[in-house]
């Protein structure tokens, strides 16, 4: 392990020094927005501006990568990101926050796909999946790490934000400073949309409509348990807790789903997570027990629901085509988390806090019935099952260039193709 992890070990730490930054920001901004009454909608606004600006990375990111090298736009990156931490405090508008959040995601998924293609081109195939493994592990660690410290300072006042900055400006020293030569230029990647639906609508339309709860989970969580608890420590729990529950669902899911067929796993997952998003409506004022418990069910169930819908549609692809494939879901992944806050602000307008969760009990509901319907079309499983769950985990992670084309570019242009019986994907 030690001879595999050693040569990304610097980039391994720039990652979580970023990640630990970036997961306290992601609290923090809702909070000091809510102090500042910023309306529901404008708190959604500001959730959705961030994945849209990451959307945008995903696509033009590699440009910068390729004319200006890995280490430079890195450092570029770690450098615009760090500024606009700063900036949030300085001006209070709306507005200027969306626009700030919206760079900062096209920073990040710049940051993520420089990151990526480090640790895709310092392992081998022996390797690989020991080390984004240990990648994911960071990951889950650092954001949860960086939510707890808003417990450290008041959300009103500048030192959190400062500290976001310190830690997203020296995640650029151990990179800067590696010894290790850069990653060879990103080989670009097609984006073919209807093609992902033709393989796998489940996939398709799972990976969009985790995107409309996660995003709005990400984005408005911390808003509906400020309002449940002045104390930032309370978010702080309320928000980690569902992420580490997030992270233990994936292990008993993911292998279910390689002994099954996925989909059913889907439709259960849905089903647990619309149980803890509406035990969290309905059974709030039973107390914080209640509250973290349902959270923890939640998460549970609802994180791990991209990696399987990643994973479902793996199956059906060759080897060659997974970062492809990936890749589109994860920017269908963004596009639906870039929606998703807004609606989910405007029934939390309508109906208070608690409709951020009836908002993803119904769109899980919906996913669920779609799946079912699916599995009804047609009832048999691949009968080989590609990639396992913990290859998909990998490959669900990937920020490649993206190159969209048309559909005319790959093949047929027949939008009913999917719906033949006789080329209906699972």
């Amino acid at each position: 392990m030690t001879r595999a992890i050693a040569p990304i070990g610097a980039l391994l730490l720039s990652t979580a020094l970023l990640l630990m930054g970036n997961g306290l920001q992601g609290v923090l901004l809702p909070v000091r927005g809510s102090i500042e009454r910023f309306s529901a909608l404008e708190l959604g606004i500001l959730g959705g501006s961030y994945f849209l600006g990451f959307a945008l990375g995903c696509v033009h990111g590699p440009r910068l990568v390729r004319r200006a090298g890995h280490i430079r736009v890195f450092a570029a990156m770690v450098a615009v990101a760090s500024a606009i931490a700063l900036a949030h405090p300085l001006i209070l508008s709306p507005l200027l926050w969306w626009l700030l959040r919206g760079v900062t995601g096209y920073c990040f998924a710049t940051l993520y796909m420089v990151i990526e293609s480090w640790l895709n081109e310092r392992s081998t195939s022996e390797t690989r999946g020991l080390v984004f493994s240990v990648y994911t592990i960071i990951n889950l660690t650092v954001i949860t790490a960086g939510q707890m410290m808003i417990a450290f300072g008041d959300p009103a006042a500048l030192p959190l934000f400062s500290i976001v900055s310190i830690l997203i400006s020296i995640a650029a020293v151990p990179v800067a400073l590696s010894q290790a030569a850069a990653p060879a230029p990103l080989q670009q990647v097609r984006l073919r949309v209807f093609r992902i639906y033709r393989l796998s609508p489940v996939g398709f339309v799972g990976c969009v409509t985790i995107g409309l709860t996660n995003g709005s989970f990400w984005s408005l969580g911390p808003v509906f348990a400020q309002t449940l608890t002045s104390d930032a420590t309370g978010v702080a729990i309320f928000m980690s807790g569902t992420v580490i529950f997030g992270a233990l669902g994936q292990w008993p899911l993911g292998r279910t789903s390689d002994r099954v067929d996925r989909r059913k796993v889907i439709v259960t997952a849905c089903i647990g997570a619309a149980a803890g998003a509406i035990g969290l409506t309905l059974f709030q004022a039973y107390g914080n027990l209640a509250i973290y418990g349902f959270a923890a069910v939640l998460g549970f169930f609802l994180f791990p629901i991209y990696s399987l819908a990643v994973a479902h549609t793996n199956d059906f692809v060759g080897h060659e085509d997974y970062v492809e494939t990936s890749s589109a879901l994860l920017l269908l992944y963004a596009l639906g988390a870039t929606v998703g806050p807004m609606i989910a602000s405007a029934v939390m307008a309508l109906i208070g806090p608690t409709g951020l969760f009836v908002f993803t009990a119904v769109c899980l509901a919906l996913l669920a019935l779609f799946s079912v319907w699916r599995m009804l079309r047609r009832t048999t499983a691949p009968e080989e099952k590609r990639p396992d769950f913990a290859d998909s985990i990998r490959f669900a992670q990937t920020v490649a260039a993206l190159d969209p084309v048309s559909e005319d570019e790959f093949g047929s242009g027949d939008p009913e193709m999917g719906d033949r019986e006789d080329n209906v994907p699972l």
